[in-house]
Formats: structure tokens, sequence, C-alpha cells
């Protein structure tokens, strides 16, 4: 009984560390990928990654192959667009 009690307590602690680590690993992989594509990153991208859920991530990631700029990344999307 005791051991069922903690599970459920547990559980949701576990469930916010996977979110976290897919986050973060979202993050890094985007990270590296606009490292390569456009160099060195100034602090106001690692920011923007650093603060951005999953699902901006995503957005941005769609993006990565076909920006032109680094700026064009994390430009808003226009109306219509998926993600907007």
């Amino acid at each position: 009984m005791l051991a069922e009690r903690v599970q459920i307590w547990v559980k949701p602690w576990i469930e916010q560390g996977l979110l976290q680590g897919r986050r973060e690993g979202a993050s890094l992989l985007l990270c590296t990928l606009l490292r390569r594509r456009f160099g060195d990153l100034p602090e106001w991208a690692d920011a923007r990654l650093n603060a951005a859920d999953e699902a901006q991530l995503g957005h941005w990631a769609d993006r990565v192959l076909d920006a032109p700029t680094l700026d064009a990344v994390f430009a808003a999307p226009p109306q219509g667009e998926a993600g907007a």
C-alpha cells in the first residue's frame, strides 16, 4: 500500500522530468543545427532557445533548413503558417 502511494506521488515528477529532458534534447539538437548552418550563435538566440517550450523548438526546427538567415528562423510566422 505504501509502495502504491509512493508511485502515485512520484509519477508526476517522473513525467515532468521526461518532458524537461525532451525539451532540453530538442533545444540542444536545434542549437547544434543552427551553429552548423549559421556559425556561432548570438546571446539572444541562446536565450530564446533556453526559454522556448517544446512546440516552439519544433517550429524553429522546421525552419532551420530553409531559412536564409538566423533571424528568419526566429521570425514570427506569417499568418496562416502552421505553428502561428
